[in-house]
Order: structure tokens, then C-alpha cells, then sequence
């Protein structure tokens, strides 16, 4: 007879959490009959090389989804991120998606998404403690 355990892993190897994902997507896409899954990262780079922000997410069945998004502090505000996220979206509509989503918390950016033309549609108050959960999504 089997035996299996269950375990707590702090620091889980990249290897696991890319299985955990890869088993997830074949059986979505096997339920939906859709397969052109494709991770999405846009990188900006210092010019020797050095990562300094960009974003990480995913398209799939014609949506895209930021997952991640950041820019170093000294670089904020000067308009790297409005180049990195409508070239997100620019790849998206590529694609063939047409929406977006992502989620971020009210000491982030909630603004900056909605001056995009990205739409609240669900909040978790509270979240962390005295703070918002933000949902939001863009129609391409």
C-alpha cells in the first residue's frame, strides 16, 4: 500500500512550484479545450544588464494576467511603467487576448492602473490590516 505525507515547505524548489503549475494548466486546459497557455515578462534593464523593474503574468483562453509588477524606487514616476505595461498589453492584443487583469493593494497602485483605463471590480477590505485588496481588469 501507498503511503503519503503532507509537509510545510518554507522554501519550496523552483522545480515543485513550476510542476504545480505545469499539472494545474493541463488539466484546465484539458476541462476547456484550450491550450495556447504562455507566460508574459516585460523587463526593464539598466544598460549593463542590471534587471531594475518589469512584470511577470500569464495569457491564456484570451486573457492576460499580471501576476507581478515593480520598478525600483529610484525610477518611479518618469513613466518606465506606463512603457511597461502598455507593451504588456500591446503583447496581449498579439496574442489575441482581450482583457487583462491583476490585482494590488491600496499602498500600491491602484491609481496608476485605473488612470490606464483598468476597471475595479471587486475589493477585500481589510487587507492587509487597514489596507484594500484592489481587482481590476482592462477590456483590450
Amino acid at each position: 500500500m501507498e503511503t503519503y505525507q503532507i509537509s510545510v515547505e518554507n522554501d519550496p524548489t523552483p522545480a515543485d512550484m513550476h510542476l504545480l503549475s505545469e499539472r494545474l494548466y493541463a488539466y484546465n486546459a484539458s476541462r476547456v479545450g484550450i491550450n495556447d497557455g504562455r507566460d508574459l515578462a516585460v523587463f526593464l534593464r539598466h544598460s549593463q544588464g542590471q534587471l531594475v523593474g518589469g512584470l511577470r503574468g500569464w495569457t491564456w483562453a484570451g486573457m492576460a494576467y499580471i501576476d507581478i509588477f515593480w520598478i525600483t524606487e529610484a525610477l518611479r514616476g518618469q513613466g518606465f511603467g506606463t512603457q511597461i505595461l502598455l507593451t504588456a498589453e500591446q503583447e496581449a492584443r498579439a496574442r489575441g487576448c482581450d482583457r487583462i487583469s491583476l490585482n494590488t493593494f491600496s499602498f500600491q497602485a491602484p491609481e496608476f492602473y485605473q488612470q490606464h483605463g483598468y476597471t475595479v471590480f471587486s475589493v477585500l477590505e481589510d487587507f492587509p490590516r487597514q489596507h484594500r485588496w484592489y481587482f481590476l481588469q482592462k477590456v483590450l
